[in-house]
């Protein structure tokens, strides 16, 4: 019966649901109904008087099981061996999902969670956010009508069972290898992936766009953006609600709200708790019929008397919601959405329900559909760890337990850590700031040995930039520890609050260079080029680990200007480390000769040093002197290194992994400046090629940038004599 999907413990709670005539049925119990819910009802009522935040959960939980038309509970297979899928085995397309029953896309779901244990097991990848929204998934593809209808996916890595039900389940095999499918949307990848997503926050925006798009061309589609697992902190998806509430145009938001308000990459304790006031906002959120009655009320006047009658309706709306909504009045509502909810994401009879009543509105105007759900639902070690099972390697699927390669040395964030560390022993005035990173930025053992000098503002990049440089002008030294790729989105406040202001923020960019099976979204290509270009930046790159402790050091010293180091993903090469993780201050600007040549220079900026070294090995096997140098700093450049390698050699290569603009750049500029190519000298610039590289190994990703020592020597062997033997005796 349509009307039992809300027999829930969520939509009771929230009188004011419906809104609308069309939805009025949301509301309309049976006496036998209420009876046989009065728990849940009165559960309800509590949430109602303000104590949403200590009864929502046990609520959820406790009713679920009681429900009368539960069907019986399935044992999945996590067995390691290929599950059982019958109806998952009858789906190539969305289409195919129309005629199912509620069981069988109960059913269906729980096919789902056992194929993506099965697969992600075998190649890695993102798994807890995935599991959380196999019922959410179903009901969205058994509605609406994809392509047609636009479903906007964020953030991305919630993406796999709308992959597996969109025609690539064939490919999951291959997700985020090399020539494989990609681990978010991708709009090349399939017409059912509506918009790219590897970052966070970007949904209702693109959605926003869409909608407005098809008004403008007349068509009447539906545009879905699904939003949650910590991207409702970023200021992006705040901009797009304001922006929805004003244009009023038909627009479904559903928030999945898995109580990761922050990204799970958690402590050295276990998962992080949620960050920001947001967290708590969301566990009462409310809403007020009588309200919502007599604001659609006041509407009808303003239309029907037009003119000054618009602000004393506003007035009158502002007044109203004080005395109707109180404290409850929720957020969502004041930004102009209409709000419906919570409703709960594993039950897929409320999820179709809802999403028919919403479709069926001939004009809802912009709508945010609260949806509860469990990050790492179905899978024991996924629900009991969501942070560790979030990103994984392979792993046991009857354990879950991962299979980490082990290695003789740290990854370059953690080196990272541990030299922070070792300077704020030292500095109380040192503070670490990340956003919604701090398993991946390394600053979760920062935070464990300084937990009042830790700061993680969410997913917010822009808000911690000028946040950090609040600090700075407080006379605090904050190391703002930021992925390359998302640094891109504070850009504006690098340039803005810090660098014109002088402020002495630091700036760990990690995961810089090519990334590997993340691909393009995640990619740190352009870091050097818009850092560099910023006038009072120093701009720094290790060539090894202990390298990277000198300039965790450096930055420290620092503090007339703003600094940033970046370093990639990956472990360290086995150098040696200082004692007690401590490193010492550089010379601002100064490089260093690695290796003593004649004919060839080549001058490396970062890790790609290591390659540039072999190059020379295999350039002293074909009888050929090469000097090897490491730049240390693309900004201030060493002008002593570079007129030395340009007037003792006759070839100079320089080496990044970055893109077009940046050390090579302003290499050029130094070179064109002063005369050095005027003469005879043989220049070649070499970094990642002007074009996106898709994910795979980042061996495989190296190879294609023609960025592998192979592809250095064969450079210098191209300029010189006789390059065709020698050439050939390289490939060989």
């Amino acid at each position: 019966m349509a009307a039992s999907v809300l027999r829930t413990s969520f939509l009771p709670m929230l009188p004011s649901q419906d809104g609308y005539n069309s939805i009025s049925s949301m509301n309309n119990f049976t006496a036998d109904h209420h009876k046989a819910h009065r728990k849940s009802r009165a559960a309800a009522a509590k949430l109602e008087t303000g104590n949403a935040s200590k009864d929502r959960n046990a609520m959820v939980k406790r009713e679920q099981p009681t429900r009368q038309n539960e069907h019986v509970k399935r044992y999945l297979n996590f067995s390691g061996e290929k599950p059982f899928t019958p109806i998952l085995d009858t789906i190539n397309h969305p289409v195919h999902m129309k005629n199912l029953s509620i069981e069988e896309l109960g059913k269906l779901a729980d096919e789902l969670r056992e194929e993506l244990v099965y697969t992600v097991s075998k190649t890695g990848g993102h798994l807890s956010s995935s599991l959380g929204v196999a019922e959410l998934t179903v009901a969205l593809h058994h509605v609406f009508n994809t392509p047609e209808d636009k479903i906007i996916w964020d953030v991305g890595h919630q993406a796999y069972p709308h992959k597996i039900l969109t025609g690539r389940r064939s490919r999951m095999h291959t997700i985020r290898q090399t020539c494989g499918i990609a681990g978010f949307p991708k709009r090349e990848e399939s017409i059912h992936d509506a918009f790219g997503a590897g970052h966070s926050s970007t949904s209702i925006s693109a959605g926003l766009g869409m909608a407005v798009g098809r008004d403008l061309l007349g068509k009447n589609n539906h545009v879905i953006s699904v939003i949650g697992d910590g991207a409702m902190t970023a200021g992006m998806a705040y901009e797009a609600m304001n922006n929805a509430g004003y244009l009023d145009t038909n627009l479904i938001i559903i928030l999945n709200d898995n109580e990761q308000v922050s990204l799970p990459t958690a402590t050295v304790d276990g998962p992080a708790p949620p960050v920001g006031a947001l967290s708590k906002a969301l566990t009462k959120p409310n809403s007020s019929r009588e309200f919502r009655q007599l604001r659609e009320a006041a509407k009808g006047i303003t239309k029907q008397i037009g003119g000054t009658t618009h602000e004393i309706a506003a007035k009158f709306e502002s007044c109203v919601r004080g005395m109707v909504g109180g404290s409850g009045a929720s957020l969502f509502e004041e930004l102009g959405l209409y709000y419906i909810g919570p409703v709960d994401g594993h039950n897929v009879e409320d999820l179709v329900y809802v999403l028919n009543e919403i479709k069926a509105m001939p004009a809802p105007g912009p709508v945010l559909i609260h949806v509860i759900t469990e990050k790492g639902k179905g899978y024991a070690p996924a629900e009991i760890a969501p942070d560790k099972m979030h990103g994984v390697v392979k792993f046991d699927p009857k354990s879950g337990k991962q299979m980490k390669s082990k290695s003789e040395t740290l990854s370059y964030t953690q080196y990272f850590a541990e030299s922070l560390i070792a300077e704020a022993k030292q500095d109380d005035k040192i503070v670490g700031i990340h956003a919604a990173m701090g398993g991946g930025t390394g600053l979760n053992l920062f935070q464990k040995r300084f937990p009042d000098r830790c700061f993680d503002v969410g997913i917010a990049e822009q808000h911690a930039v000028t946040f950090a440089a609040g600090l700075a002008s407080e006379g605090l030294k904050p190391f703002c520890a930021i992925y390359s790729s998302f640094l891109q989105r504070g850009f504006d406040q690098v340039a803005h609050d810090v660098d014109l202001q002088k402020l002495p923020v630091r700036f760990a960019i990690d995961r810089a260079g090519l990334v590997g099976a993340d691909g393009p979204t995640h990619c740190g290509a352009f870091d050097t080029t818009f850092m560099a270009c910023l006038p009072n930046m120093v701009v720094m790159a290790p060539s090894n680990e202990t390298e990277l402790m000198h300039m965790v050091a450096t930055a420290a010293a620092i503090d007339d200007r703003p600094s940033c180091f970046r370093y990639p993903r990956g472990n360290g090469i086995g150098s040696i480390i200082p004692p007690n993780n401590k490193g010492t201050p550089l010379e601002i600007g100064k490089g260093r000769v690695l290796r003593e040549g004649s004919r060839v220079a080549i001058l490396g900026y970062g890790t790609i040093v290591q390659s540039c070294m072999k190059a020379a090995e295999l350039l002293e096997m074909l009888g050929i002197s090469a000097t090897v140098a490491d730049a240390r700093f693309s900004k201030p450049i060493d002008g002593d290194l570079l007129r030395q390698l340009a007037q003792e050699h006759e070839i100079l290569i320089t080496a990044e992994e970055g893109s077009i603009g940046g050390f090579s750049t302003h290499v050029s500029h130094f070179l064109g400046l002063n005369g050095l190519l005027d003469g005879k000298l043989k220049w070649r610039p070499m970094m990642l090629p002007d074009r996106y590289i898709d994910h795979g190994s980042q061996n495989d990703q190296m190879e294609e940038a023609g960025l592998s020592s192979n592809h250095i020597a064969g450079t210098a062997l191209s300029l010189l004599e006789k390059r065709w033997e020698g050439l050939h005796r390289l490939t060989l």
